[in-house]
Formats: C-alpha cells, sequence, structure tokens
C-alpha cells in the first residue's frame, strides 16, 4: 500500500513545521518550567488554520481527515511536546460531538473550537478507575428536565480552561450489564458545583492543562446527553480510535526529534579527539532511531487512513499506539545517553523530550492494554 502523502498534505507538513519552529522555540523553556501556556498562540494557531482540521466545514473546519491532525501533530511535537499538546489538545472531546452529538451540539461548539473562541475537554479518569473504565462511579441522575451529576475526575484534559467538558458518567448504575451504564454528558465548565484544581508537578508537558475535577450536584438539560443513553462506554471506545492515532503523531514527532537532536550533536560534540559521528556505537544508536521512526510512521499511515476511509482495524490502531509509543521513549533515552551530561539539563531540548516521552505509554490505553487490544483481536 503506498502512503506518499499528497500534494496537499506535504503542504500542511511544510506550513506546521514553519509554523512551529517559528513560534515554540522562544518559550518552550519558559512553559515548561513555569507550567503555563500562553494562550495567544493558540488563537494564533487557530487563525492559521491547524486546529481542528478533522471538522467538517459546514461547522468552519477544514474538513480533512486524522491522517493530516496526525501530521500536525508530528510537526508540533518534534519542536516541542509541551507546546504542541497545549494547541492541539483544545479540541479534545470534538470527535465526540463529531461522532455522535446533536445537530444542535455540533453548531453550537465545533465552529467555537475551530476559530479560538472556545476549548473543549474530557472527564473520564477517575482516582481509582484508569485503565479499567468500567469502574468509573461519577453519576448522573435525571431530575425533571436535568442532569445532576456528581462524582471526581482526574487527569481530565484542559479541566481548568475549557469552556465545555464531557464527563464520562454511570446513567444507569445498576445495569447488571457493566458495559451499559454509562453515558456522556456535555457539561459548561460555568456552571454551579463545577470546579477544578491544576495538576501541577508533571514529568512533562507541562504547557497543556490538566486537572482535578470535582463535580458537585451539577445540573446540565437532559439536552446535554452526547450520543445515546447506555452507550458511553461503546462511544468512548470509538473515541479511543480517533485519539490514539492523534498519540502516534505526538510519538512519531518526538522520536524524530530525538534523531535530529543526536544528528546534531554528534556531528558537533568531539570526543577523543574524534566527532562522536565517527564511532560505529554512535552510528549504531543513530541507524535504529531512523528505523524505529520510519516503521512507526508507516504504521500510523496506514493506521489513519483506514480510519479516514471509514475501516477502523482495532488491532492495527493499537499497534501503532503502543509501537510508536515505545519506540519513542527508546529513542529519547539514546538521545539523552548521547547528550551524556548535558541531557540531563533542562535547558537542553532532549531534556524535554525526555520527561515528555512516558506520558505516549501510558494516555489515551497504556502499552498494556493495547497488547491485549491486538491479542485479543488475533487470538478471537
Amino acid at each position: 500500500m503506498d502512503f506518499t502523502l499528497s500534494k496537499e498534505q506535504r503542504d500542511i507538513v511544510r506550513a506546521a513545521r514553519k509554523f512551529a519552529l517559528g513560534e515554540f522555540p522562544d518559550r518552550a523553556l519558559e512553559f515548561d518550567r513555569e507550567e503555563t501556556f500562553d494562550l495567544d498562540l493558540w488563537r494564533k494557531a487557530c487563525e492559521l488554520g491547524f486546529v481542528g482540521v478533522f471538522i467538517a466545514p459546514s461547522y468552519g473546519g477544514a474538513g480533512m481527515g486524522f491522517l493530516e491532525h496526525c501530521l500536525i501533530n508530528e510537526e508540533f511535537w518534534a519542536v516541542d511536546p509541551g507546546i504542541g499538546q497545549a494547541i492541539l489538545s483544545t479540541t479534545f472531546g470534538s470527535e465526540l460531538i463529531g461522532l455522535f452529538g446533536s445537530e444542535d451540539q455540533k453548531k453550537m461548539i465545533l465552529p467555537q473550537l475551530v476559530s479560538g473562541q472556545a476549548i473543549m475537554g474530557t472527564a473520564i479518569t477517575e482516582p481509582d478507575a484508569g485503565s479499567d473504565v468500567t469502574s468509573a462511579t461519577t453519576t448522573a441522575a435525571k431530575e425533571g428536565n436535568k442532569w445532576v451529576i456528581n462524582g471526581n475526575k482526574m487527569f481530565a484534559t484542559n479541566g481548568n480552561i475549557a469552556n465545555y467538558i464531557l464527563v464520562f458518567c454511570q446513567t444507569d448504575p445498576k445495569n447488571p450489564t457493566r458495559h451499559e451504564r454509562y453515558s456522556f454528558i456535555l457539561v459548561q465548565t460555568n456552571t454551579p458545583g463545577y470546579t477544578s484544581k491544576k495538576i501541577t508537578g508533571k514529568m512533562g508537558i507541562r504547557a497543556s492543562d490538566t486537572a482535578e475535577i470535582v463535580l458537585r450536584n451539577v445540573r446540565v438539560p437532559l439536552a446535554n446527553l452526547v450520543g445515546k443513553e447506555g452507550e458511553g462506554f461503546h462511544e468512548l471506545m470509538a473515541f479511543f480510535n480517533r485519539t490514539r492515532l492523534h498519540i502516534c503523531g505526538q510519538a512519531v514527532g518526538l522520536a524524530r526529534a530525538a534523531l535530529e537532536e543526536s544528528i546534531r550533536h554528534t556531528k558537533d560534540r568531539h570526543q577523543f579527539g574524534a566527532p562522536l559521528a565517527s564511532f560505529q556505537v554512535t552510528q549504531f544508536k543513530i541507524a535504529e532511531m531512523a528505523t524505529w521512526v520510519r516503521a512507526a510512521r508507516n504504521l500510523y499511515y496506514e493506521a489513519a487512513w483506514l480510519v479516514d476511509q471509514g475501516k477502523i482495524d482495532h488491532a492495527l490502531i493499537s499497534m501503532a499506539k503502543w509501537f510508536s509509543a515505545e519506540i519513542a521513549v527508546r529513542c529519547v533515552d539514546e538521545a539523552v545517553q548521547i547528550y551524556g551530561g548535558y541531557g540531563y539539563i533542562d535547558e537542553f531540548k532532549v531534556n524535554r523530550l525526555y520527561r515528555a516521552a512516558k506520558v505516549l505509554e501510558i494516555y489515551e490505553g497504556t502499552k498494556e492494554m493495547e497488547k491485549i487490544i491486538i491479542s485479543r483481536t488475533l487470538l478471537r
């Protein structure tokens, strides 16, 4: 199968790379150290059309595919993971709205996300419910014409800065089938009873907002149900089939950056009277990193292309997510080794890459869960 990018896709790559190289490097260290982000940079990315490219033109988007979104992720993360995540995660949850939301929900929310007027996030994980999402205990009960939501959420993307949050909660807690207990409810974050607390001290991607959320008698209209009641688990799995591909683009971008930084450093750095690049042990590291990057990119290209054709290959998506995340960790580990003591200082880019890499093996499905999906699909 030929995955040569089209001219339009190559233009997107070039434009995303130019924007990231022009805007990110001067502020990357500042955002990392201060655990903050300048939303004006996000608005600029919106103006240039980099945000929500997969959203349909009828809702203000470019009507492209998830492959194009992955390509932008790769370019942004190759320059700085924290800023890349902060910008492109502002539509996180729009995939669910696009797939399952009502026409009113789409018209209200999606144009705002693309134009830089609003930010979206999701609240799925709980203090005692991570990979096992059917252990989530947050509830949404019907009272008159309202949902009344109560519960706690952890690691919510954009929980402190979002205008809209999609909350994964039990709407039928007594249903004997666990997978049919859940639904997604849309919550505007200015609703009384919604409170959030910024999670600080993250290992990496510190420019991106992550929150602990408390929902106490949060009342929203029944019309805020996204999709069908009791279908939340299945909607979440469909959501992950898209968002896991985003992670692949992130991982390949990070791994590529580790490779590029290593090549530059080995040419400039001398030991024992010769450049590091002249030593075979270094050459082998570079060769392995380049091969890993190429293999991971081909995996995610194929998986994303199939999704854009309406074909969901669960095993392939999980292969791409697990492998790309693992090679990102491997590549940046080798990069820090090549840098030696300099790689241990946050002033150097490989330090930030190293700290950002590990989350790729955790969020949107741990590598263990991805392997379970792959094996179950093959052995079914």
